[in-house]
Protein backbone atom coordinates (compact mmCIF):
# COMPACT_ATOMS: atom_id res chain seq x y z
CA UNK A 1 0.00 0.00 0.00
CA UNK A 2 1.84 2.94 -1.26
CA UNK A 3 -0.57 6.88 -0.37
CA UNK A 4 0.64 10.05 -0.82
CA UNK A 5 -1.13 13.00 0.72
CA UNK A 6 0.02 16.19 -1.27
CA UNK A 7 -0.52 19.93 -0.52
CA UNK A 8 -0.27 22.50 -2.99
CA UNK A 9 -0.31 25.87 -3.61
CA UNK A 10 1.39 29.47 -3.35
CA UNK A 11 1.91 30.99 0.46
CA UNK A 12 2.22 34.13 -1.27
CA UNK A 13 -1.05 33.99 -2.45
CA UNK A 14 -3.48 34.40 0.66
CA UNK A 15 -5.92 31.92 0.68
CA UNK A 16 -3.96 29.22 -2.55
CA UNK A 17 -1.59 28.50 0.91
CA UNK A 18 -4.69 26.42 1.92
CA UNK A 19 -3.05 23.05 0.32
CA UNK A 20 0.06 23.58 1.89
CA UNK A 21 -1.18 24.17 5.25
CA UNK A 22 -3.59 21.31 5.57
CA UNK A 23 -0.07 18.96 5.11
CA UNK A 24 1.49 21.13 7.74
CA UNK A 25 -1.38 20.39 10.61
CA UNK A 26 -2.00 17.11 9.24
CA UNK A 27 2.27 16.11 9.97
CA UNK A 28 1.70 18.55 13.35
CA UNK A 29 -1.17 16.87 15.05
CA UNK A 30 -1.16 13.16 13.70
CA UNK A 31 1.43 10.18 13.73
CA UNK A 32 0.74 8.38 10.05
CA UNK A 33 1.97 4.50 9.22
CA UNK A 34 5.08 4.39 6.90
CA UNK A 35 3.62 3.61 4.17
CA UNK A 36 1.87 7.18 4.26
CA UNK A 37 4.06 10.15 2.69
CA UNK A 38 3.04 13.59 3.64
CA UNK A 39 4.40 16.32 0.46
CA UNK A 40 4.51 19.99 0.25
CA UNK A 41 4.08 20.05 -3.43
CA UNK A 42 4.39 24.18 -2.85
CA UNK A 43 3.66 25.20 -6.84
CA UNK A 44 5.22 22.80 -8.45
CA UNK A 45 4.04 20.58 -11.25
CA UNK A 46 5.64 17.83 -13.49
CA UNK A 47 8.63 17.59 -10.70
CA UNK A 48 5.80 15.52 -9.02
CA UNK A 49 5.41 13.00 -11.65
CA UNK A 50 7.89 10.80 -9.83
CA UNK A 51 6.15 11.48 -6.07
CA UNK A 52 2.17 11.27 -8.11
CA UNK A 53 3.24 8.14 -9.81
CA UNK A 54 1.34 4.40 -9.25
CA UNK A 55 -0.34 5.52 -5.80
CA UNK A 56 -2.45 3.06 -4.34
CA UNK A 57 -4.11 6.15 -3.70
CA UNK A 58 -3.23 10.27 -4.17
CA UNK A 59 -4.61 12.90 -2.16
CA UNK A 60 -4.71 16.75 -3.40
CA UNK A 61 -5.45 19.57 -0.74
CA UNK A 62 -5.65 22.55 -2.78
CA UNK A 63 -7.28 25.77 -3.57
CA UNK A 64 -9.94 24.88 -5.44
CA UNK A 65 -11.85 28.18 -7.31
CA UNK A 66 -15.31 27.68 -8.21
CA UNK A 67 -18.65 29.42 -8.57
CA UNK A 68 -20.67 27.26 -7.55
CA UNK A 69 -19.64 27.15 -3.63
CA UNK A 70 -19.06 30.28 -1.17
CA UNK A 71 -15.25 31.17 -0.20
CA UNK A 72 -14.28 29.07 2.54
CA UNK A 73 -16.36 25.77 1.41
CA UNK A 74 -14.64 22.35 1.38
CA UNK A 75 -15.63 19.85 -1.59
CA UNK A 76 -13.87 16.58 -1.89
CA UNK A 77 -13.76 14.68 -5.58
CA UNK A 78 -13.02 11.24 -6.13
CA UNK A 79 -11.35 9.61 -9.24
CA UNK A 80 -13.05 10.50 -12.47
CA UNK A 81 -14.43 13.84 -11.29
CA UNK A 82 -10.75 15.02 -10.29
CA UNK A 83 -9.99 15.74 -13.75
CA UNK A 84 -12.48 16.64 -15.15
CA UNK A 85 -13.05 19.74 -12.48
CA UNK A 86 -9.17 20.42 -13.16
CA UNK A 87 -10.13 20.67 -17.47
CA UNK A 88 -11.48 24.00 -15.76
CA UNK A 89 -8.81 25.62 -14.56
CA UNK A 90 -9.52 25.82 -10.83
CA UNK A 91 -5.84 27.02 -9.57
CA UNK A 92 -2.97 29.57 -10.57
CA UNK A 93 -0.44 26.34 -11.00
CA UNK A 94 -3.25 24.00 -11.80
CA UNK A 95 -2.14 23.60 -15.08
CA UNK A 96 1.04 21.87 -14.07
CA UNK A 97 -1.17 19.37 -12.00
CA UNK A 98 -3.55 18.63 -14.97
CA UNK A 99 -0.42 18.07 -16.56
CA UNK A 100 1.05 15.53 -14.28
CA UNK A 101 -1.83 13.54 -13.73
CA UNK A 102 -2.49 13.10 -18.02
CA UNK A 103 1.04 12.03 -17.87
CA UNK A 104 0.37 9.65 -15.04
CA UNK A 105 -2.53 8.00 -17.37
CA UNK A 106 -0.81 8.14 -20.40
CA UNK A 107 1.97 6.21 -18.66
CA UNK A 108 0.32 3.49 -16.98
CA UNK A 109 1.08 4.81 -13.27
CA UNK A 110 -2.63 6.91 -12.93
CA UNK A 111 -2.89 6.42 -9.11
CA UNK A 112 -5.32 3.43 -8.15
CA UNK A 113 -7.60 5.97 -6.31
CA UNK A 114 -7.56 9.93 -6.59
CA UNK A 115 -9.24 12.32 -4.10
CA UNK A 116 -9.27 15.96 -4.28
CA UNK A 117 -10.10 18.28 -0.99
CA UNK A 118 -10.45 21.50 -2.86
CA UNK A 119 -10.90 25.12 -0.30
CA UNK A 120 -12.99 27.73 -2.05
CA UNK A 121 -10.58 30.43 -1.77
CA UNK A 122 -11.66 34.48 -1.05
CA UNK A 123 -8.85 35.85 -2.21
CA UNK A 124 -5.64 34.76 -4.18
CA UNK A 125 -3.98 38.17 -3.73
CA UNK A 126 -0.47 38.77 -3.16
CA UNK A 127 -0.46 38.31 0.72
CA UNK A 128 1.00 35.95 2.98
CA UNK A 129 -1.80 34.75 5.45
CA UNK A 130 -5.16 33.44 4.88
CA UNK A 131 -8.29 35.23 4.69
CA UNK A 132 -10.36 34.52 8.18
CA UNK A 133 -13.34 32.49 6.13
CA UNK A 134 -10.27 29.94 4.61
CA UNK A 135 -8.07 29.44 7.61
CA UNK A 136 -11.27 28.73 9.82
CA UNK A 137 -12.35 26.03 7.25
CA UNK A 138 -8.60 24.40 7.69
CA UNK A 139 -10.21 22.17 10.10
CA UNK A 140 -12.70 20.77 8.19
CA UNK A 141 -10.48 20.29 5.44
CA UNK A 142 -8.04 18.03 7.45
CA UNK A 143 -11.21 15.94 8.50
CA UNK A 144 -11.64 15.62 5.22
CA UNK A 145 -8.45 14.30 4.77
CA UNK A 146 -8.43 12.07 7.23
CA UNK A 147 -11.71 10.55 6.50
CA UNK A 148 -9.89 9.68 2.99
CA UNK A 149 -7.28 8.29 4.94
CA UNK A 150 -9.12 6.15 7.04
CA UNK A 151 -11.18 5.17 3.69
CA UNK A 152 -7.72 3.67 2.83
CA UNK A 153 -7.91 1.76 5.95
CA UNK A 154 -5.32 3.86 7.79
CA UNK A 155 -6.05 5.21 11.36
CA UNK A 156 -4.46 8.33 11.99
CA UNK A 157 -2.86 8.88 15.55
CA UNK A 158 -3.34 11.93 17.14
CA UNK A 159 -0.19 13.81 18.42
CA UNK A 160 0.31 14.15 22.49
CA UNK A 161 0.12 17.40 23.06
CA UNK A 162 2.94 19.09 25.32
CA UNK A 163 1.50 20.90 28.20
CA UNK A 164 3.38 23.65 29.81
CA UNK A 165 4.11 23.05 32.96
Amino acid sequence: MSILVLGVGNILLTDEAIGVRVVEALEQRYHLPAHVEVLDGGTAGMELIEAMANRDHLIIADAVVSRKSEPGAVICLRDDDVPTLFSNKISPHQLGLSDVLSALRFTGEFPKKLTLIGVIPSSLEPHIGMTPVVAASLDTALQTVLAALRESGVEPVLRETEHAG
